[in-house]
């Protein structure tokens, strides 16, 4: 795991100043603390940085990126793991390659040169977002994993394309604008994200299972698209004849064994994340008959029993003989760290777990790891979401009766109370271009959205006019593929919309790479090895969903290692316990809040209403307002927040300035042979 970035130039006899690309790797020095590399093809405009985190091939010059391949066709950056990577290494080996290093990312030079790069990608196994520019085509290729495990983004300047792993490597370039865009800060404030964008202006992600190419047309660079890889759910009447359930819990249990296994391949210890969920405790459990000494294993507690697992956690670990080591987290103290996780989130968050998560990968890393093994990617393949089972309830029951739906829908509210406002809509919404896309309003998107109204009133009067008209959810069903979504199952529709939206910027961005690469820590999730989530997604959804219990198939295939409480428990959110349940907590929000959200901050901002953030601090902190609007007032709050420390990071801050101080602490001013040709 590392960070990378780049440029091209429109002209390709520009010079690339070879210090700005060293201040691009340093302000992500937390992605790769080992050493910084820089390469420029100076007769082309084309230069790529790196930061190093050595996991594979620990040897500091050896392995250092960019690469450039023997006969300077390709030079390639990456930032992730590519598993099974020695078989494929040998395999071209015997074909007449030469390898200079032991690192994963040569392969990516050789497997395109064999294949080409897009028939390359079904090689490319893991977690990944890279950079390769292909010398006889003058194009450049980045390149993302099929979920968006790693991020990658770019933007146009008048000068050329700039590329990074985070948002604040693009604006560690002079020339990158740094603004909130309007359209982003509304969906900041409503958690619910745009995919492929971002809150500032002109600054794009690169999707999940995408390419996006650039080359040379008349002096000026293109961009386009395309797609390598989607989740491809079958459509109804074609998903084949059903086995038994004993035949897709063996083929489940060979893929996962497999993934996992993969995942325990590195050059340092591997750790794993665990809390009182059947996923991580699943991967604790195999992790553990796969190794011969114990698994070292990590977990987060509340001082809130309603939002605490330790106690089922220690009974995994226990089974299984794993040394446990578990990090307790008061309320109090998360805000202490809201804005120093905001400098890695590089986006809003509705719950502090995301922070407690941070706290938890910075004591994996003080206890000396690099790499953990997470769960991430189990409740969107088996449908562990109670929004997910909710749309199977109301769309995809169609042989149950109104009364047997009514059954299921009080008892999933009930198990769900306490994500209310949240994770579940206080009141079913509506959306007529979702509805249209989809053929519903996914309960997933439902919450935030509901949120818009209140949104519109939180927005600086100035930026009204930008937001005329403007629908969040048309932004969002326009970016979804018509063609994924026809003709399938509503389960599978669910699971699709919550991937494409949900998954990517939350699950896996703000409340995982960016948090753990914070401390310097490589996660690796095996449920999202694509040769598993290729067999998963033909599923039925009874094996998926079946009466009362989710992730039925995970849940029946791994019984065994699994105690009996932790079998038998259904599926609850890893959240913190919202600000107005812990007077601490409340009293530590209201602090920031007369921080960032007083008259003072906001004006120098220009991004909200005074009037409107005071009533919602006033209506949150009255105890007669329903507990259901408290927790979603929460989440607006911490959005609150989150805006105006982002503009304190991204806008206030001389971000390019800020970069090459780094570089001075880091050490990093002597850039060792950067342009090709130099060796």
């Amino acid at each position: 795991m590392c960070g990378i970035g780049g440029v091209m130039h429109h002209d390709p006899s520009r010079p690339i100043d070879p210090n700005v690309l060293v201040g691009m790797a340093a302000i992500q020095n937390h992605r790769g603390p080992d050493g910084c590399g820089v390469k420029i093809m100076g007769d082309r405009g084309v230069g790529f940085t790196h930061a190093r985190l050595a996991i594979i091939d620990l040897n500091p010059e050896r392995g250092r990126q960019p690469f450039v391949s023997a006969n300077g066709q390709y030079m390639v950056a990456q930032n992730g793991e590519l598993y099974d990577y020695k078989r494929i290494r040998a395999d071209l080996t015997s074909r007449g390659y030469q390898f200079r290093t032991k690192s994963d990312t040569e392969l990516v030079m050789h497997l395109t040169d064999r294949f080409g790069l897009e028939a390359a990608m079904p090689h490319l196994r893991g977690e990944f977002a890279l950079a390769l520019y292909e010398r006889s085509t003058d194009r450049l290729f980045l390149v993302r994993d099929r979920f968006g495990i790693k991020p990658l983004y770019w933007t146009m300047t008048p000068d050329g394309l700039v590329f990074g792993s985070e948002i604040k490597v693009l604006f560690a370039h002079p020339s990158v604008q740094r603004r909130i865009s309007s359209e982003g800060l509304f969906h900041q404030l409503m958690q619910l994200m745009v995919p492929g964008t971002t809150a500032f202006a002109g600054i794009h992600a690169v999707l999940p299972g995408q390419m996006v190419i650039v080359d040379r047309q008349e002096g000026r660079l293109r961009v386009r698209t395309q797609q390598y890889w989607d989740l491809n759910f079958p459509r109804q009447g074609e998903r084949g004849d059903r086995q038994t359930d004993e035949a897709y819990m063996e083929a489940l249990r060979h893929h996962f064994i497999e993934a996992t296994q993969l995942r325990l391949e590195a050059d340092v210890p591997v750790a794993c994340y665990l809390s009182g969920g059947i996923d991580s405790c699943t991967i604790m459990g195999v992790a553990a008959a796969c190794q011969q000494s114990p698994v070292k294993a990590f977990t987060v507690g509340f001082d809130d029993q309603d939002y605490d697992e330790t106690a089922i956690s220690r009974e995994m670990a226990a089974a299984v003989g794993a040394d446990q080591d578990i990090v307790m987290i008061k309320g109090g103290q998360l805000y202490d760290h809201f804005a120093r996780t905001l400098w890695h989130t590089e986006r809003s968050i509705y719950n502090t777990f995301t922070i407690a998560k941070l706290l938890l990968s910075e004591h994996v890393h003080q206890a000396g790891y690099r790499v953990v093994m997470t769960g991430e990617g189990s409740d969107e393949l088996f449908a562990g979401y109670p929004q997910l089972r909710l749309d199977m309830i109301l769309h995809g029951m169609e042989d149950a009766s109104p009364g047997e739906r009514a059954d299921l829908e009080a008892w999933l509210a009930e198990s769900n109370r306490l994500f209310k406002g949240n994770l579940l809509a206080e009141n079913p919404l509506n959306d007529p271009a979702l509805t249209d896309r989809v053929g519903f309003t996914p309960s997933c998107l439902q919450s935030w959205l509901s949120a818009a109204d209140l949104v519109s009133g939180l927005i600086h009067p100035d930026r009204h006019p930008d937001l005329q008209g403007y629908s969040p959810g048309t932004a969002i069903a326009q970016t979804l593929d018509r063609s994924q979504l026809e003709g399938r199952h509503p389960l599978d529709k669910a699971q699709y919309v919550w991937i494409k939206t949900q998954f990517e910027s939350q699950v896996l961005g703000w409340a995982g790479d960016r948090v753990d690469m914070a401390n310097s820590m490589e996660a690796r999730p095996p449920f999202l090895d694509h040769h598993l989530v290729e067999f998963a997604v033909t599923l039925p959804p009874n094996m998926r969903l079946r009466g009362y219990q989710d992730k039925y198939i995970l849940r029946e295939t791994m019984r065994p290692l699994l105690p009996k409480a932790l079998y038998e428990r259904q599926k609850f959110a890893f959240m913190a316990p919202p600000s107005h349940t812990d007077p601490v907590k409340e009293k530590a929000m209201r602090g920031l809040a007369e921080t960032y959200l007083s008259k003072q901050a906001i004006e120098a901002s220009g991004l909200l209403d005074y009037a409107g953030v005071q009533q919602v601090l006033q209506r949150h902190g009255n105890h007669q307002t329903p507990v259901s609007e408290r927790v979603q007032l929460d989440a607006v709050i911490n959005h609150l927040l989150s805006v105006q420390m982002l503009h304190e990071h991204f806008i206030a801050n001389d971000v390019p300035q800020s970069a090459r101080m780094v570089v001075k602490n880091l050490g990093w001013q002597e850039v060792r042979k950067p342009f090709v040709g130099e060796d």
